[in-house]
């Protein structure tokens, strides 16, 4: 028996607010995350500005003595998580703890762990280094801490796929419902990777932009002039369920996840494959496994990171994809506002593109200044867009060649 899954919860830390409400007003208002950065000194990097998360107080969610033993992207991922079970009514009361489980990828980890322990070690010995750093710094922990705090039985693991991370994590994670493996997923993704060592190593690969003089307007996605991708931090965190789970419990439905298509490039490192034959496969295989028709998709939140290869690449994909549909459709990116989060993006952008069905609104791509005519796809330059929106794809691609897209729909009994 095939189940259909069904969303239930949402759950976010971002650059533009601490929960989903903040979160959405702030890319409704085209708002952007940028700025200087304020986690250490940036002075000696050529990138010194990046995509923080501010205001997050971790003691709304544990205590100071959980906070010093938690890197900041499990920190992250548990707030997330609280608020996506909270939400769904499921906090301290799952019914069958067994059949629920949780995956949160994270494409890094606890770099900001890793950095200041490597310190430690190479400044101070290695008997300095922290009893911690292990279990702080890999990237699986933060989905081990939320089985923890819910005592959830389940299926729990971690992808790892770079940009692609908490994509894979909640396609994974749909399918074990789907397939009748679980009733429940947590699933999601987490990054807190704005450290010295991670910017040094983005910006001498002249991946970001290097608009020191204007931070909000650095990551243009689509645009003539784009340079680069911004860093981001933050998490988002989504609630499933099948269908009957949900029903019997009375829960209310915020969404259905309809569609998982997954590819690789198996071309290069870093660049995508020529014509995005990659991410064309993933959005086909995608459409294919929801049973979806190209006339009721009206939105993909892209990829679309501002990187002057990646986004020509995607436009090629979708127009490989949709044909002439591809100029009715709204081929967006969020990132123009949020940064890139890497490992926690998938998972952000599949909750944006929910909100997208179910509000009847789509945040702009903002930074739109020149076309760029091989990106000619409509994209909500700069303004909002109010749009009936059925189905919604969402993309996600990592370093590696790693692709996956992800299908929402309006909930309809």
């Amino acid at each position: 028996m095939t189940h259909r899954v069904v969303v239930t919860g949402l759950g976010a830390v971002t650059p533009l607010g601490t929960d989903v409400d903040s979160t959405w007003a702030g890319l409704l208002a085209g708002r952007s995350g940028a700025g200087p950065i304020t986690k250490f000194d940036p002075a000696r990097l050529h990138v010194r500005f990046a995509c923080e998360v501010k205001g997050f107080d971790p003691s709304r969610y544990m205590d100071k003595k959980e906070a010093r033993r938690y890197d900041l992207f499990a920190q992250f991922a548990l707030a997330a998580a609280h608020q996506a079970i909270t939400q769904a009514g499921l906090e301290g009361k799952f019914p069958v703890p067994e059949r629920t489980g949780v995956i949160i990828g994270s494409g890094i980890g606890g770099m900001q762990t890793y950095e200041e322990n490597c310190s430690i070690y190479l400044t101070k010995g290695p008997d300095r280094v922290s009893p911690f750093f292990v279990p702080m710094y890999i990237p699986d922990i933060a989905a081990g801490l939320v089985s923890m705090r819910y005592g959830l039985r389940g299926p729990n693991f971690c992808t790892v796929s770079a940009c692609a991370s908490s994509a894979h994590a909640l396609g994974e994670a749909y399918t074990m419902i789907r397939t009748g493996m679980a009733d429940a997923m947590v699933g999601g993704g987490s990054e807190a990777a704005i450290t010295g060592l991670t910017v040094a190593g983005f910006q001498n690969m002249k991946a970001l932009s290097t608009r020191n003089d204007s931070p909000e307007t650095a990551s243009r996605p689509f645009d003539l002039d784009r340079d680069g991708f911004v860093l981001g931090d933050g998490a988002a965190v989504v609630m499933l369920e099948s269908l009957e789970h949900a029903r019997r419990r009375g829960a209310r439905i915020l969404g259905e996840m309809i569609g998982y298509g997954l590819s690789a490039d198996a071309h290069h490192l870093t660049q995508p494959a020529p014509e995005g034959r990659g991410a064309a496969q993933a959005m086909r295989d995608c459409l294919a496994d929801g049973k979806i028709a190209l006339e009721d998709v009206g939105y993909i939140n892209a990829h679309g990171t501002s990187t002057p290869q990646g986004d020509v690449a995607e436009t090629q994909a979708v127009k490989a994809v949709f044909g002439e549909r591809a100029r009715q459709l709204v081929f967006g990116s969020t990132k123009s506002m949020t940064g890139h989060l890497l490992g926690g993006a998938g998972a952000l952008e599949f909750l944006i593109s929910l909100l997208v069905t179910t509000c009847g609104v789509i945040p702009p791509t903002t930074n739109q200044f020149t076309p760029d005519p091989e990106c000619d796809l409509p994209s909500a330059p700069n303004e909002k867009l109010n749009r009936d929106v059925k189905v919604a794809l969402s993309n996600s691609f990592g370093f590696g060649g790693h692709n996956v897209t992800l299908a929402v729909k309006r909930f309809e009994e």
